[in-house]
């Protein structure tokens, strides 16, 4: 059997430089053949003439938001590409997207999981967004998709930094981090970035790969810092951030369950992506899960070492999560506390 055939998306606001980063991937010595799919907003394409010859195939989709009017269409062409490939037309290993910057990334997400053509076929690796560091303060501000691109990502890419200042630089790394905790951040100068930490990065794999470092989960309890242009930093509806659920002791399977089942279902539209490894009693290995919006995904990982804190750790993201509540029903799922 085939191995499906791995899917990058490239997201992010409107002239964050993602066609510029996209040619760079495509020029890069990573060996593989790359596959482009390039959603346009308006009647007709017009990135497919600035895109360098690397890419082995272009399939522009020019009748609207790649998340709202195109999910079919963006269906068809992914099966179409497959075709050709399986037929000898055409050759590629992988598929990167460039989507359009109005574009909300998470329908496009969802269709990779429900769509038994794609599911089949297609594995999604990761999602990057490509953050202006001059405008995206005011874009976050304004903007509703912004944030939501910020959310969804897996790696965040931060452009035009020899435009900004250090002070601001920072202003925008502790903003993003507050909206996203899990996501790398990196900078790109002048369209250049590793290609290394682009193209295998396991996002939707259930390892644990994608969760923020521990450190990281002390740091996202502290209170938003402010931004250079006075006020609290914020997303733009003051409410899409980043909470990090933490537990000692061995947790009951059905009462975690239940949990992860009444999390989905009372805040499945504001839960954008999560996150978690999971100590369960009885069992030696970890219980790792993620999932976008509705759609979630579990599966046994590496035994715990021994001497190993055995700590159950979530990472999510989403709008107004409400943390006092959420960690009180996480702890309600300890069945064996840790001895004192």
């Amino acid at each position: 059997m085939n191995e499906p055939i791995r899917v990058t998306l490239l997201t992010g606001f409107l002239g964050a430089g993602k066609t510029t980063l996209l040619n760079s991937l495509l020029a890069a010595p990573h060996g593989e053949r790359i596959a482009v799919i390039e959603n346009e907003f308006g009647a007709a394409g017009i990135d497919g003439d600035l895109l360098g010859p690397g890419a082995t195939a272009i399939v522009e989709l020019s009748n609207g938001c790649i998340c709202c009017n195109v999910r079919g269409e963006l269906s068809a062409a992914l099966v179409d590409l497959n075709e050709r490939r399986l037929r000898g037309e055409i050759q590629f290993d992988r598929i990167l997207i460039e989507a359009t910057g109005l574009a909300d990334p998470g329908p496009l997400i969802q269709t990779f999981f429900w769509e038994d053509a794609l599911r089949e076929r297609f594995v999604l690796d990761g999602v990057l967004t490509l953050i202006d560091a001059c405008h995206i303060m005011g874009q976050l501000d304004q903007e509703r998709v912004a944030a939501a691109q910020v959310a969804f990502a897996d790696r965040l890419l931060i452009s035009k930094t020899d435009l900004v200042d250090d002070e601001k630089l920072e202003a925008v790394a502790t903003r993003l981090r507050t909206i996203n905790i899990r996501a790398p951040i990196e900078k790109v100068l002048h369209g250049v970035a590793d290609w290394r930490d682009l193209l295998k990065v396991g996002g939707f794999s259930l390892d644990e790969q994608g969760l923020a470092p521990r450190g990281a989960w002390e740091a996202s309890k502290k209170p938003a810092a402010k931004n250079v242009f006075g006020g609290a930093a914020r997303s733009w509806d003051d409410a899409i951030g980043s909470l990090v659920l933490s537990v000692e002791g061995a947790l009951d399977l059905d009462a975690v369950s239940g949990f992860v089942d009444a999390l989905i279902e009372g805040s499945a539209n504001d839960l954008l992506r999560y996150k978690g490894i999971l100590f369960i009693a009885g069992e030696p290995r970890r219980l790792i899960f993620q999932g976008v919006h509705r759609i979630a995904g579990f599966d046994y990982g590496r035994v715990w070492e021994p001497g190993e804190k055995q700590t159950s750790r979530i990472v999510l993201i989403g709008r107004g999560l409400k943390a006092p509540a959420l960690q009180a029903a996480f702890e309600a799922c300890v069945v064996e506390p840790v001895a004192v």
